[in-house]
């Protein structure tokens, strides 16, 4: 389930619906990293926040300010969680 509220029938593709996604990616990536802390998990979570922090850029420009701010708010927190592993393959 989102960890936002939005309606789906708006969620074409626009550069807010873009940003969610894209966060939401992100967040299964870390999720994913986390449970499993390899170097190759790390980095494709690493690259998936990269795309939400463009994504999000994209969408700063938006009227909906609210929910770009509750994309970011959300980034944020997976963004410092990943900043914490360090992968489990490297001795």
């Amino acid at each position: 389930m989102p960890r936002y509220e939005y309606d789906s029938s708006l969620q074409s593709q626009n550069p807010i619906s873009q940003a969610q996604n894209s966060v939401e990616t992100a967040h299964h990536a870390v999720k994913q990293a986390q449970t499993h802390p390899s170097s190759q998990l790390i980095e494709q979570a690493e690259t998936a926040v990269e795309r939400a922090e463009r994504a999000i850029d994209q969408a700063g420009f938006s009227e909906n300010q609210e929910a770009v701010q509750q994309a970011a708010e959300s980034l944020e927190e997976d963004k410092a969680a990943l900043q914490g592993l360090t992968p489990s393959d490297e001795q």
